[in-house]
């Protein structure tokens, strides 16, 4: 089972997002309509776009060094220009169908019952991960079809339970976008209800930086 599956997984990653739509489709899953608004229908983008208050650069996740360190043709990169996706309804499209495929095709299973230790951060290419896998192989998926880097974070927050969490973060020209394993919907973040703590740098994905939210200005009071 865990040999047709990295079948499956190779044949989605090689033939981009048109595969993983039709492998969705073809098992009879949720389209990528089902699971969320359309991008004009989204009531997030009436408003300004509202971006995260990125702070100092901060200890990046145990996890993710220890996958460079299993990993190292994946974090053996150069610095480079932040650059934001613009959202067109072919990009907002195709991100629906990687976010519906990944969560669908890959079961969730904690990290001490995958490899009977307590964190570790890997692709789930035996069909099995936790929420950082989930992140992993979205970025993967989206970076194959051509999507930059410099736009797909991974996020370490703190979900509705205080729990700690990953999600992966798209920048895009009208906000900041959550794909989450637990969220059928995409959202915007400031939708999600999370506390955001840290994300990779657009600029370097070896390096993190702390999160906060938006300042909202001071009260004034016109004279009279």
């Amino acid at each position: 089972m865990a040999g047709r599956f990295k079948q499956v997984l190779r044949a989605a990653i090689a033939l981009g997002l048109a595969s993983a739509a039709v492998l969705a489709m073809s098992a009879g899953r949720a389209t990528a309509g089902d699971t969320t608004a359309s991008l004009e229908g989204n009531p997030g983008l009436s408003e300004q776009p509202a971006f995260v208050t990125v702070g100092d650069v901060t200890r990046a996740p145990i996890g993710w060094v220890d996958f460079c360190i299993e990993n190292k043709s994946e974090c053996a990169t150069t610095p480079s220009e932040p650059r934001d996706v613009v959202l067109t309804p072919k990009a907002w499209t195709d991100m629906l169908k990687v976010n519906a495929w990944v969560n669908q095709s890959i079961k969730p299973m904690t990290d001490l019952e995958h490899w009977g230790v307590v964190e570790r951060w890997s692709y789930p290419d035996d069909g099995y991960g936790d929420c950082e896998d989930y992140v992993l192989l979205k970025r993967r998926m989206l970076m194959q079809a051509g999507w930059p880097r410099e736009a797909l974070l991974i996020t370490v927050v703190r979900d509705k339970k205080g729990d700690g969490h990953a999600v992966l973060t798209i920048k895009t020209d009208r906000g900041e976008f959550i794909l989450d394993n637990q969220e059928p919907q995409i959202l915007l973040w400031t939708k999600t209800g999370y506390r955001f703590v840290k994300r990779q740098s657009q600029s370097d994905p070896n390096l993190w930086v702390s999160l906060s939210e938006p300042r909202t200005p001071p009260a004034t009071v016109s004279a009279r």
